[in-house]
């Protein structure tokens, strides 16, 4: 504590020895004993009547529709609109080890403050610091069971929910929704920049209500106004994800509980890119190596160095030698040491063939340390640039 410390710590700008040791303290909540969660994603919106619990409820359906079990953490408190979109009306139920969550007619488990009060008309009149403690609680004694991604839709804005819900959960990515208005561009502005001060990475942007397809001439027209998602996207470097049109057919969904049967295409690249997300999460890596550096050469490297990693973390490295450079061995050696991802310096197209039908990632082109390199990929900078063995003496045995 510093001389003269007035003890009010948020107003403060001092760099303190207690300012620091509050910066570095783990907020974490730890999840339900009953629950094992692989990802959490938050869908956020800076303002309200934009269609977040619309495209929380699409991201579910699409992920659940590829085979994912999904689930719906429904932070919005005070407007809780999940349980009517997939028609759950019975009321929660628990035990000693915490709260089941009600499932869906297609496997989705949810969540929300109507399915625990009597009255789900009634207003919740609670303060911020309740609503929060609330939606903490929905993590903690909640029994989610196996869980592949975990939707938590978000309440608008900035203010004690998302800051508890960014500080207290794993949330591994956000996806932020929009609409065509002009203001919005400010307002994505400030949750964009809430995003960084949390140090949570933007999956994309959605931008509802779009655009609205007339049934009789075909033509698409933007009801309000034209829209500024892509220099939105474009003065943060972030992707657009989806454009969805006015469709009464989705409200007519969500008014029967029925949006699990609702079929849309908007969402098939946003699932596909939650997808790799899923993939990134558990890798081994194979990197042909000479003394520790990434080989020129596929076929002729001294060794493999294998990459055992964890939600973009190394966990373990292991080293096979090089078993020879036989025709088309390679590929299937590593194959069967579990690789998912091959990188190389170079490599020959018939060994890159072999791994592209065995759904292997080949990353060729790189140089430095090999464990600089996996690094480098897991933090998405690393890119192929298409190199291959087909300029050296070594051209017809790069393991093809």
């Amino acid at each position: 504590m510093s001389e003269g410390c007035n003890e009010q710590c948020g107003s403060c700008n001092e760099d303190c020895t207690d300012r620091k040791a509050e910066e570095n303290f783990d907020f974490r909540a730890k999840e339900n004993s009953q629950s094992s969660i692989k990802h959490v994603i938050a869908v956020v919106s800076g303002k309200g009547g934009v269609g977040k619990s619309l495209v929380t409820s699409l991201l579910a359906v699409a992920m659940s529709k590829k085979g994912y079990k999904t689930a719906i953490l429904d932070a919005d408190v005070t407007g809780p609109s999940i349980p009517k979109a997939f028609g759950l009306t019975s009321k929660a139920v628990g035990s000693e080890d915490g709260i089941y969550p009600n499932i869906t007619k297609e496997g989705i488990k949810v969540m929300s403050i109507n399915l625990l009060v009597e009255d789900a008309t009634a207003p919740v009149l609670w303060r911020g610091p309740l609503i929060a403690s609330t939606v903490k609680q929905f993590w903690t004694d909640v029994m989610w069971g196996d869980i592949d991604y975990l939707f938590i839709d978000m309440p608008p804005g900035t203010g004690d929910v998302p800051l508890t819900v960014f500080q207290s959960l794993p949330v591994e990515g956000i996806v932020m929704v929009t609409s065509p208005q002009e203001l919005v561009s400010m307002i994505v502005t400030k949750a964009v920049r809430m995003a960084e001060m949390m140090n949570i990475p933007i999956v994309g942007l959605v931008e509802n209500m779009s655009y609205f397809a007339c049934p009789d001439n075909g033509k698409n027209y933007q009801i309000f106004g034209e829209s500024h998602i892509e220099e939105i996207a474009q003065a943060h470097s972030i992707p657009v994800l989806a454009k969805l049109p006015i469709d009464p057919n989705i409200s007519k969904a969500c008014d029967a509980g029925t949006i699990e049967d609702y079929e849309g295409i908007w969402f098939e690249d946003v699932a596909n890119i939650l997808t790799k997300m899923e993939k990134k999460s558990m890798l081994k890596i194979a990197v042909a190596s000479d003394q520790g550096n990434v080989s020129g050469h596929f076929g002729h490297c001294e060794s493999f160095m294998l990459f055992d990693c964890e939600n973009e973390k190394i966990t373990h490295i292991d080293t096979v030698p090089n078993p020879g450079h036989k025709p088309g061995f390679l590929p299937v050696f590593l194959h069967e040491q579990g690789a998912n991802v091959i990188i190389s310096g170079g490599m020959g197209g018939g060994a890159v063939d072999i791994f592209n039908e065995k759904g292997i990632e080949v990353v060729v082109g790189a140089t430095g340390a090999a464990k600089d390199v996996v690094e480098a990929y897991l933090a998405g900078k690393l890119k192929s640039t298409g190199s291959v063995c087909h300029e050296h003496q070594h051209k017809d045995e790069c393991g093809e």
